[in-house]
């Protein structure tokens, strides 16, 4: 009974013992200053900002991001994959990967006279976060607009932003593969028109069906010696190099409006399954340093087209010392960025125009340009082949033909079967065209109204009183 009193002592004593250095800690007045308080901090910020690091480096080591930017050409393919429906198997996985946001793509497609014809709409994957399902993979999707903005155009930039786990990072490689394909799959057998917005090109409107080139009717032998060039040239990229010569091929196309001109290089580029990159050299606001800059950042397999290249000899007003050069490309401009230091390379040009007289000979030397052809009147050559292709089917004789260019040849339009007797007047294989589609399926119509191919002359007229008008 005397030893229980001894116990209790005893651990009460080593329970106070325990507690005191506690007790002394906090009652110190320096640590209730803050100094302990302080460095309780400190550590607990050090301990906080190492398990972020961890989590970071974790999240860095486990996932793997790819940004795309609006500027990237396969952003559009990217949004447009992520359109498309993706049924999923289990009820958990198929509200996971739903997306709820949605934002309208409108394509508007004007018709001939400028109207609209009608409109194309298409949902794609909205700004925001979610998650898709590709395959075994779960992927999250943030598409964000920044605040920025591109100050040629005014639109905003944006980005779409894929991740994934590491160990599924070779998903990335299917996932642009199928979107470039179905890009590729809604240009095939269609040519892309680009155009220049600010110092990017862009595309121009929806793909265009491709233009057989047996539909572009020239003289004998213009198109195939053309043709057979450009084929010529494609084949001998390692010839140039070897040589050291710039790689790049020039042609100008001269001749009357409604001549076809366009209609050639459009029918040439879906030979080659290329795309046409179009300038307009008279375009207010196209200026040297626009024109240069574009010239570097041609879209690949893609044919230069530079129109109205005389307007460009309208302005030769050189550089002044504060770096202007007026509001359209000069002269020296141009030939620099065909022919420059900084000129590109890999590069298809063709210039058109409609006064070869206003041309310098420093711009249609060879280098810049390797090939000079006349585009002109219409021939019988032209009118009896377009003749064949707008009324073969029905005309299977000729005689219609026959008949025809007979009614040209007493007009004057065209030269006799021999080739004796020139032409005195002269119409353009456009004026042809429209007067066939006048009369589609009338081709009696066609040869009445041939009189209309006649060019309108327009001269003074003398009015009642003896004052001279214009008709």
């Amino acid at each position: 009974m005397s030893s229980l009193p001894t116990t209790t002592s005893s651990t009460t004593t080593a329970s106070t013992s325990s507690i005191l250095p506690l007790d002394a800690l906090f009652n110190n007045p320096l640590f209730a200053g803050g100094l302990g308080l302080a460095g309780l901090g400190a550590a607990a910020a050090v301990a906080r900002r190492g398990v972020i690091r961890g989590a970071s480096l974790v999240k860095k080591r486990l996932l793997m991001n790819v940004e795309i930017s609006k500027r990237d050409p396969s952003y559009q393919w990217i949004l447009a994959w992520l359109s498309i429906p993706r049924p999923q198997a289990g009820f958990i996985s198929s509200r996971i990967t739903r997306i709820h946001d949605f934002s309208m793509n409108t394509v508007e497609k004007k018709a001939v006279d400028g109207a609209t014809a009608h409109s194309q709409m298409m949902l794609q994957a909205g700004y925001g976060k979610y998650i898709i399902k590709h395959g075994k993979a779960y992927i999250a999707v943030n598409r964000e607009k920044a605040t920025t903005s591109n100050m040629a155009t005014g639109e905003p930039h944006e980005t779409v932003t894929l991740t994934t786990l590491y160990a599924h990072r070779h998903i990335f490689e299917d996932i642009f593969g199928q979107a470039h394909y179905m890009a590729m799959s809604a240009q095939e057998g269609k040519t892309v028109m680009h155009t220049c917005q600010g110092t990017e090109w862009k595309p121009f409107g929806d793909p265009r069906k491709k233009r057989p080139l047996s539909s572009v009717v020239l003289d004998t032998g213009i198109k195939e010696r053309i043709v057979d060039d450009v084929k010529d040239f494609l084949a001998r990229q390692s010839w140039y190099v070897d040589r050291g010569i710039p790689y790049r091929r020039g042609y100008l196309l001269y001749g009357p409006p409604g001549s076809g001109k366009s209609s050639f290089i459009q029918g040439l580029a879906g030979e080659l399954d290329f795309g046409v990159a179009i300038i307009n050299l008279s375009e207010r606001g196209m200026t040297d340093d626009k024109l240069a800059h574009l010239l570097t950042k041609l879209p690949p397999r893609t044919i230069l087209l530079l129109e109205d290249a005389d307007s460009a000899f309208r302005n030769r007003r050189q550089v002044d010392e504060d770096g202007y050069s007026g509001a359209s490309v000069t002269f020296s401009g141009l030939l620099n960025a065909l022919d420059g230091v900084a000129a590109g390379e890999e590069r298809i040009a063709f210039l058109t125009t409609n006064h070869i007289d206003r041309l310098d000979e420093a711009l249609i030397r060879p280098g810049r340009v390797d090939m000079t052809v006349r585009i002109g009147e219409a021939t019988r050559y032209q009118a009896g082949e377009m003749w064949t292709r707008f009324y073969g089917d029905v005309d299977t004789e000729g005689h219609g033909k026959q008949r025809f260019l007979q009614k040209l040849e007493d007009l004057g339009l065209v030269s006799d079967a021999a080739g004796e007797k020139k032409p005195q007047l002269h119409t353009s294989t456009a004026a042809i065209q429209g007067l066939f589609l006048f009369n589609k399926d009338n081709m009696d119509g066609a040869i009445e109204m041939a009189e209309g191919l006649i060019p309108r002359i327009y001269e003074p007229q003398t009015s009642t009183n003896g004052v001279k008008v214009s008709a």
